[in-house]
């Protein structure tokens, strides 16, 4: 058995419920061929509020998947969590996990940012429009942005490490980076994700004020990172959750590994500062391959954080050049969002899981509906690019200035 300073964080399992797939086939499928799902908002209440398209989740039956009673406990973005999770359980082979006998050998890590806005809303609804007595007792819990990690844990009956990180949208990596080091510390497993459901109308509401969201009301328009016609991000619900655990436990039950989290580093620069995020990025980047070992030439590709507002997009591509030297002019940047949305914390955990995939079939996601790029990057567009493909990283950073980096190492290095 392996010391714990020397176990390998692997990724053995990947769930998605995702606007363009709710399982890996179908997410995959679209995210290399690059179709955008981006389509006008129509979520009841959303009419005549300022923004007009995101990245639905249509389809998705949480009932097919989720038991009644925790239905009726939880919001619509711990739906996608639960559902998420159990997908990724099934793909690393523990959707069966019997943990009667060590029953704190599997933890739990979530990030949210919006929380639970449709329960919310549809309770303080009955409250002002009925009464005190007509808010259900789970008004209490189904919003709070711990919802998801402790309804994981109590439905699968984990106990070991659960935790619930803080970090705005970069909070999706900090998340992953946290099982990750969990898992070096000796827990055997953690599921570690993030999904959102910020398309309420009274979420939206609260996002109306962010001076980086897009009210332009053509899908084609609305969300253009690195182009001169960049004019802000539009949101999206949905999410991922993935399967971290020891290479060595993984091994030992012949799990396949599809991935190492390598090296990660966070920094922090302040809301909507992002001329200062750039250098806030560049030194997550340096932070990030200073854990995992990596040189900057050994980066295959980049997941861009892609915010499509001008400063913002000006800033990352100096910081990847900044933190990757003439190598960041040359390295493939993609950014599939642009195809799904930004769904906030849940966004850098989609591009991790469309990152894995990536190095598994070698082939690097186009950046969909952006082509005339306007920044000094190598923006993968149009189509797939068949790539050789051993070390991808993936950034993020949140409107209130939380900066992260993500290395990932392909599972058969």
């Amino acid at each position: 058995m392996s010391e714990p300073h020397d176990r390998r964080a692997a990724v053995t399992g990947i769930g998605v419920v995702a606007p363009n797939g709710t399982t890996i086939d179908t997410f995959w499928k679209a995210t290399k061929e690059g179709l955008s799902v981006l389509d006008r908002v129509t979520r009841e209440g959303c009419e005549h509020l300022p923004l007009k398209v995101a990245g639905e989740v249509r389809g998705f039956e949480p009932a097919a998947t989720i038991e009644e009673r925790f239905l009726v406990q939880t919001d619509r973005f711990t739906h996608f969590a639960m559902a998420a999770a159990d997908f990724a359980l099934e793909d690393a082979r523990l959707g069966q996990a019997d943990t009667s006998e060590e029953p704190y050998s599997i933890g739990v890590v979530t990030a949210a940012g919006s929380g639970g806005g449709e329960f919310g809303q549809r309770e303080l609804q009955q409250l002002w429009g009925k009464g005190s007595r007509f808010v259900g007792p789970y008004q209490s819990i189904a919003w709070f942005y711990a919802a998801s990690t402790g309804q994981i844990s109590i439905r699968r009956k984990f106990k070991g490490p659960c935790s619930v990180v803080a970090s705005d949208e970069a909070g999706g990596l900090d998340a992953l980076a946290h099982a990750a080091r969990a898992v070096r510390r000796g827990t055997d497993v953690i599921v570690a994700g993030s999904t959102e459901a910020p398309l309420a109308p009274y979420s939206v509401v609260c996002q109306v004020g962010y001076q980086e969201l897009s009210t332009v009301a053509d899908p084609a328009r609305a969300y253009r990172p690195f182009t001169d016609a960049a004019c802000g991000f539009v949101p999206a619900e949905g999410g991922a959750m993935l399967v971290v655990e020891s290479e060595e436990a993984a091994r030992e039950r012949g799990a396949g590994v599809r991935a190492f989290v390598a090296g990660h580093a966070a920094t922090f620069t302040g809301a909507s500062r992002w001329a200062e995020s750039g250098a806030g990025l560049a030194q997550a980047i340096r932070g990030a391959l200073d854990e995992a070992g990596c040189a900057p030439e050994e980066v295959d590709v980049v997941f861009a954080d892609a915010l499509g507002v001008p400063e913002a997009d000006r800033a990352e591509a100096l910081a990847i050049a900044d933190a990757l030297g003439a190598h960041g002019r040359r390295v493939p940047v993609t950014a599939p969002k642009t195809g799904i949305g930004r769904g906030y914390c849940a966004a850098p955990v989609l591009d991790t899981a469309a990152a894995v995939l990536a190095l598994e079939h070698g082939l690097v996601p186009p950046t969909p509906g952006v082509f005339d790029i306007c920044h000094d990057l190598d923006l993968v567009s149009g189509r797939a690019r068949a790539a050789e493909l051993r070390t991808a990283l993936v950034l993020s950073r949140g409107l209130m200035g939380s900066n992260s980096a993500l290395v990932l190492r392909r599972g058969a290095e």
